[in-house]
């Protein structure tokens, strides 16, 4: 089978005074694209690079592959950016893996996101998403302290230390600098100070839990925040327990809500839902349905690794959701490829 990945890279985007250090924080690096194609060719697969933009179209439609591998997730703000690439090749009528145009968008918009897995039953902060520096009057005191997010974001883009809001009178200034930066509706949310936990799960009818993972600080000063600078620094910031230090039934309860969620938001194939915990009851922060799939760094990979999952394994299981789904019968596997 011929297969065309679709992806964006860190290298693809020039900085632009004004923006942020983490414009790029959800772009993948050459090290994954490689990574996942060089597991496509294990399994006999020939890999087409596709990228993203006016050049993925051109070549999309003058020699269109049998099947696309997506984790593009589109340049510029806009709460539609990661739909942009499935809803091309809907629109072709080229198959491809992963959730359609209108879970990409729902899930990159964390108070649609929240709405819709509220509706299903699974606790979610209390927040508000506001425009306009001069709406955080509206928050109520009881919220705090709060935590500040872009609206329209993945990859913990926005979320530091300095995100955490502890009193009213400190809120105008951060969120008028966040709105500022990064041009987007701010999610003001309630922190919820229990456990970091966060659930992969691998299929479609009868979805699979990969693992559910606890993110563990290892410094145990102040309120622990999983942001852009312990997720960059994650070696010496944290440890990972898969399976958790955790009651099983408290790990059954985050597993159930996961599959809720995944099922809520109409996820396909493949996607990562983060949790924190209030008294050993899963509170929903936010689902990725494109996550990081590098091969050493990436949340989804790191779980997969500790719940005994090559990365042969995890990749393969996603191209086989994918197939499986749309009735694709993909040509025999080399013998010595197997299941990993």
């Amino acid at each position: 089978m011929r297969i065309g990945i679709t992806f964006d890279l860190k290298s693809d985007g020039l900085a632009v005074p004004g923006q942020p250090d983490d414009f790029q924080e959800e772009f993948d690096s050459p090290q994954t694209v490689e990574a996942v194609a060089e597991v496509f060719r294990r399994l006999g697969h020939q890999v087409v690079l596709l990228g993203d933009g006016p050049s993925m179209l051109r070549r999309l439609l003058d020699d269109p592959p049998d099947f696309v591998f997506n984790f593009a997730e589109g340049h510029g703000i806009g709460r539609s950016r990661e739909a942009r690439v499935p809803a091309v090749l809907e629109m072709l009528g080229i198959p491809f893996s992963g959730s359609d145009p209108l879970t990409l968008a729902v899930t990159l918009d964390k108070e649609a996101a929240k709405t819709l897995v509220a509706a299903a039953g699974v606790s979610v902060p209390r927040g508000r998403t506001i425009r306009r520096p001069e709406e955080v009057h509206a928050i109520p005191r009881d919220w705090f302290p709060v935590l500040l997010k872009p609206a329209w974001e993945g990859s913990s883009k926005g979320i530091r230390r300095t995100s955490l809001v502890e009193h009213p009178s400190a809120l105008p200034e951060t969120a008028t600098e966040m709105l500022r930066s990064y041009r987007q509706p701010i999610l003001i949310e309630e922190f919820v100070a229990g456990e970091e936990i966060t659930v992969g799960i691998v299929g479609n009818e009868s979805p699979e839990i990969v693992g559910v993972m606890q993110v563990l600080p290892r410094r145990g000063d102040g309120r622990f925040i999983y942001g852009l600078e312990v997720k960059r620094d994650y070696r010496n910031q944290v440890d990972y327990a898969c399976p958790p230090r955790l009651p099983q039934p408290v790990v059954d309860r985050i597993a159930e809500a996961a599959l809720t969620c995944y099922r809520a938001l109409g996820c396909r194939d493949v996607s990562r839902v983060d949790f924190r915990l209030r008294n050993g009851e899963p509170v929903f922060l936010e689902v990725n349905p494109l996550p990081g799939l590098h091969p050493v760094d990436s949340d989804l990979v790191i779980m997969a690794r500790l719940a005994g999952w090559s990365y042969d394994r995890l990749i393969g299981s996603i191209l086989d959701a994918a197939l499986s789904r749309q009735d694709i019968t993909a040509p025999p596997r080399p013998c010595e490829a197997g299941r990993l």
